[in-house]
Formats: C-alpha cells, sequence, structure tokens
C-alpha cells in the first residue's frame, strides 16, 4: 500500500482521432466486441467512453455501412 505523503500517479488523458473512434463503434456495434471488451483491447481508459462514442457516432456508422463501397 503507497503512503499517503507519496504524490499519485497522474493519469493522462488521451486524444482519440475521428477514424479510430468510428473503427471502435463499427466493432462495437457490429456485435464483435462488447464496450468493456474494446476499452479493454485499446486501452481506453474512462469506463463509459466507449459507451458515448457509440451514443455520439452510431449515425455516423450507420450513415456510412448504408453508402456501402464507394467503387
Amino acid at each position: 500500500m503507497k503512503n499517503s505523503s507519496e504524490p499519485r500517479e497522474r493519469r493522462s488523458q488521451r486524444d482519440y482521432s475521428l477514424p479510430f473512434k468510428l473503427a471502435v463503434v463499427g466493432e462495437v456495434g457490429r456485435g464483435e466486441l462488447s464496450y468493456k471488451q474494446a476499452q479493454r483491447r485499446y486501452g481506453i481508459q474512462g469506463r463509459s467512453t466507449v459507451l458515448t462514442w457509440c451514443r455520439r457516432y452510431a449515425t455516423h456508422f450507420v450513415t456510412f455501412q448504408a453508402a456501402g463501397p464507394t467503387s
């Protein structure tokens, strides 16, 4: 156990790119990973970060999926 007089290690906030977020949302949306599995696999610290991304970007993912291949 750490002594209370020792400074605590600070957690750093990470910025994730939009393509990364959409890739994670896509995997969760397709059922390949759960929120917690995605969090562990990609080292995402926040408990609700992936859930927030899914709520925010799910419409983008559905739009991209509906558009299909561009070729």
